[in-house]
Formats: C-alpha cells, structure tokens, sequence
C-alpha cells in the first residue's frame, strides 16, 4: 500500500487520489509536526493576551464582536463544530469524504492554522482507519469554506455524530475510533475554526474530476475516430500541418489521437464513393477542435487545482512577523483574511461542465448519424439486423440525447450565484460546492454518452463487410465483446450491453485497449 507524506508545502494530485481512492496511508513529516508546534505556540500566546484575536479569542462570523474569556474558549470550539454540522440530504460519496478530510490536514500541517500536532496526528489516523464522516449533499455554499461538510467531518475527531467503518457500516463515531484505539479531541483555542474553514471539499472534487476527465477526453478521441471510420469520413482533416496553423494545444492532442486509431484502416477515405460529399459533416470532422477545446479548459482547470494544493487555506490564520496588533513569540501574529472565498475553484468547474456538455453534444450528435440511413453513407437504419422488425439502436440514442439534455441543464454555472448569508456579513459566496457536485454527475453522463457511442461505432464498423478497420480498430472490438457488450444481431435487451459499454469506459479499457497498437495517447 503506497504512503503519503505530508509536509508543509502541499501535496499532489496524485497524492488526493491515492488517499481518497485507493486507500493510501498517511504519515506527517518532521517539518510538518514542526511547524504544527511553531504555530500552535504563537496561537498560545497570543490567547494568553487580554486583547481579543479573532478566532481565538472571539466570536466568529456575524458574532466575531463578542470577546469570549478563557472559560469558555473549549466550549466555543465544541459549539462551532456542533452548530455548523448542519447538513441536510444524502451522504456523500465515501471518496469525496476522504478527499476533503485529507485536504483540510494539508493545509493544517502547512503550520499556518495553529493547529497542535495531536490533533493533525488524529485526522490521519481516522483515515487510515478507514473511518469516513457522514457527510450531506446540503450545507456548503463555498464561502467561509465548505463549513458543514467540514464541520461533520470534526465532529468525528471529536468521537460524536455518525461515520462509516471500512466495513461500510455506519455507527456512532465515538464506538469506531473506540474500536480503532483512536482517543476524540479535546479542542482548543482557533481549533474548530481551522478544521471547518477551507475550500477542500470542492477542490477534492475538481481533482478527482481532472482525472475522470483525462480517461474520458482519450476515450472520446477512440470513439470519434471509430465513428469516422464506420461512417467512411475522411482522415485528412486529422494531419498535422493542419492543425499547426491554429495552434491550440489540445485540438493538436485530439486530432493527432484520432489519427493514431484511425491508421491503417481501409474504411476511411471513401467519402468521394458511391455517394460523394465534398466535406464530412460538422460533428465528424471538428471533433479535434471540440475535444480540443475542452483538454485547453482542463489545462486551465488543473492550472487552478496545482495552486490550490500548494495553498494553506484558512481564516484567520498564523503568520510569522509583521505589525500586527497581535503578536506571539519572536513576532507571530493571526490575521483575518479572504483566501476561503472559494471563486477560483468555483469558476473551473463551472468551466469544466460546459466543456463537458459540449463534448457530450457533439459525440451524440455522431451516434445519430449512424443511425440515420439517410446521413450513414450504407448503413442500415438504426443499426438493426431486420430494419421494421427489429429496431436497432433506436432508443440506445433516446438514452443517449436524455442524457446530453440534462449535460446542458448542468452546464449552468453554479458561481454565477450568490446568495447572503450570516447576518450579511457573508454577502458575497462562491457555490463552489454545488458546482463540484453538478460536475461529478455531468461527468457520469458523460461517460455514459461516450459508451454508447462506442457501442454504436463499433457495431457501425462491423456492419462495413469487406473492408479491414485499423488495427486499433479491431483491438478495441475485440476487447468490448470480450467485456460482454455485443456486435450486430437481432434485437435483444440492450440495458446490460450499455452497461458493459459504461463500465468499459468508466474503468479506462477502452485506452487501455487502444494504447498497445498505437503508443500513448496524449
């Protein structure tokens, strides 16, 4: 089982991925628990002052006015994490869960949170228990952090409220860490506030959602150079010195993949056949630049994602020197800040659904015309054995355009609202998480909506008896009937062969069978 380590200065894509995903164990570095206990002493010291510091030794929010003596400072943690644990809906996924908590102990042990050690010790070892928060669809609007989504998950460093084990079950916190030897947190001064007040929930989902998207961009490429070929288009709209001279990068990227599937096949080039057309049909032969298009917005949306991982996003937070009013040892101070307005991660996502959207669009728009008999160049209507008996395809391309419709309801940016919360002193908010949440079920439609491309452009080549598909070709046909999904034939229950399709893209097979003819896809 790989490890990650945490430091001080971040961590990686990679890193997210293999701790909310596959389950990686966390260990804190030397310089982190370093710099948690450098920190924690400037916070110490300054909660030792009479002056008031926001955040560790006053309200927050709306009541960050009111000064709150040391008696009741514990309380004040406990009741920030209870009262802001207000989320409503369904549960998470146990991913996005791992994701955001694994996010919040990055910036922790940045050693700008005050945050002590112990604390930041228990966030790591709730996760390598496999202890997962129950977290609820409702609660972030992306400002001020995903405050109850975060606040559910310190609610079960504190031994209260519900979590998962890794048996999946869910039970009181309190008995999981119990039967894991996981002693709750007595919190202390700023605490509470460090571990709700960052935008980890939304930055978790936009990565994870860059690396679903990186298999489906490859996976779209295959599947519309294999609706090129089965509808006998031409290739030379692919060659590179056309594309050198609109040099976006990644319309260069999809149309030197698609060329890459498309070689060696006998099928491309006969658009001047039996029935001539000068130029393919818009959704065939631009889709390097709609593909291409879409790989230039994840460049910009991992662009964003790189930054945020390096961040140490938190109000206030700890900082060493300066002129402030509230001074620690050798010059610390705590200073109020706007870093947990959510607006950058917010607007990729936003961003990225768009792109999806489009992508979705014009891969549907490819599967209908293989379905027309009047648009697929001898193909027969719908793909069926027995057109009028047999039906074909016909409503796999209903459950295709239902899901490209709703591709376009999810493409309204979610950060183009705002609405004013806490007394309006939060009168401005990022719906950063609602975002990242359309996000993840566009990119599920998506999947969808390139599979049953695949099964259709597949079944399309087939059905061109006497001529060869590329190589690439026949290796992605044969790695999809070996997953279940079938070729042409009469018509049958078609619900478990566009699952198989699904489940063969979703899992990276469709580029993993590409991948050995043609060298890596960019």
């Amino acid at each position: 089982m790989r490890t990650v380590v945490v430091g001080t200065s971040g961590v990686s894509a990679a890193d997210v991925g293999a701790v909310a995903r596959a389950n990686a164990r966390i260990e804190l570095s030397e310089e982190a628990v370093a710099a948690l206990a450098s920190a924690r002493a400037i916070v110490d010291a300054l909660a030792a002052k009479p002056e008031p510091v926001y955040g560790v030794s006053t309200g927050f929010g709306a009541l960050a006015t009111r000064h709150i003596s040391p008696e009741l400072r514990a309380q004040l943690q406990r009741n920030i994490v209870r009262s802001h644990a207000a989320g409503m809906g369904p549960r998470v996924e146990r991913e996005v869960v791992r994701a955001l908590m694994f996010l919040r102990l990055k910036t922790v042990c940045s050693g700008h949170t005050g945050v002590r050690p112990e604390v930041a010790q228990t966030m790591a070892d709730v996760l390598n228990a496999g202890i997962t928060p129950v977290v609820h669809e409702y609660g972030s609007l992306g400002c001020s952090g995903d405050l109850a989504p975060l606040s559910h998950c310190a609610l079960t460093l504190m031994g209260e409220g519900d979590a998962e084990g890794p048996d999946g079950v869910v039970a009181p916190a309190g008995e999981l860490l119990a039967a894991h030897g996981i002693a709750p947190v007595e919190l202390r001064e700023k605490e509470g506030l460090a571990l709700l007040n960052g935008t980890d929930g939304m930055l978790g989902m936009l990565v994870m959602a860059l690396a679903d998207l990186e298999n489906l961009y490859k996976s779209a490429d295959i599947t519309a150079a294999l609706s090129l070929e089965a509808l006998l288009g031409t290739e030379k709209v692919l060659a590179p010195e056309l594309h050198a001279i609109r040099p976006h990068p990644g319309q260069g990227a999809s149309a030197a993949n698609m060329l890459a599937v498309l070689r060696g096949s006998e099928l491309t080039g006969h658009h001047q056949d039996d029935a001539p057309r000068v130029q393919d049909a818009y959704s065939v032969r631009c889709a390097p630049q709609v593909a291409g298009a879409g790989r230039d917005t994840m460049a910009h949306a991992r662009l964003v994602a790189e930054r945020e991982l390096a961040s140490a996003v938190d109000n206030p937070v700890v900082l060493p020197g300066g002129t402030s009013q509230a001074f620690g040892p050798g010059g610390g101070r705590v200073e109020s800040n706007g870093n947990f307005h959510g607006a950058p991660v917010a607007y990729v996502l936003d961003f990225l659904a768009i792109a999806a959207a489009d992508l979705g669009s014009v891969a549907e728009r490819r599967t209908d015309r293989l379905l027309d008999k009047n648009r697929s160049h001898g193909l027969p209507p719908f793909l069926a054995d027995d057109a009028g008996v047999d039906s074909g395809l016909m409503i796999a391309q209903y459950t295709q355009a239902a899901l490209v419709s709703e591709m376009k309801r999810l493409a309204v940016p979610a950060s183009a609202d705002s609405i004013p919360s806490s007394a309006m002193q939060e009168d401005h908010v990022s719906m950063g998480w609602s975002a990242a949440r359309k996000l993840r079920t566009a990119i599920d439609n998506l999947t969808r909506i390139v599979a049953v491309e695949l099964y259709a452009a597949t079944r399309g080549i087939e059905l061109r008896e006497g001529l060869t598909p590329a190589p690439a070709s026949r290796a992605v046909i044969d790695a999809v009937r070996a997953a279940g999904v079938q070729g042409p034939g009469p018509d049958r229950f078609l619900a478990p062969d566009l699952a198989a399709a699904d489940a063969f893209v979703r899992g990276g097979h469709l580029v993993a069978a590409v991948e050995p003819v043609t060298g890596p896809l960019a």
